[in-house]
């Protein structure tokens, strides 16, 4: 059986960090997305990608969130 390879540890976003970090747009707070890949602005309906444990904030590297899949975060599914 093969391992995946190891993930160095300086490569995995800090959830702590995330309570400082807002969306450059719209200066509301930021959710971690699922998968752990993305923070989403619920506000601004975009996801920017964490690389190699480093959020990418600039509006270039955001990509854009159907409200349906914001509706599936998990700290929304709750508030339903």
């Amino acid at each position: 059986m093969v391992e995946p390879p190891a993930i160095n540890p300086r490569h995995v976003f800090d959830v702590k960090t995330l309570e400082m970090l807002v969306c450059p747009l719209t200066k509301t707070r930021l959710t971690l997305s699922a998968d752990r890949t993305e923070l989403i602005s619920i506000a601004a309906r975009l996801a920017f990608p964490i690389v190699n444990g480093v959020p990418l904030l600039s509006l270039d590297e955001a990509r854009s969130v159907e409200p349906e899949a914001i509706r599936q975060l998990p700290e929304l599914k709750g508030d339903a």
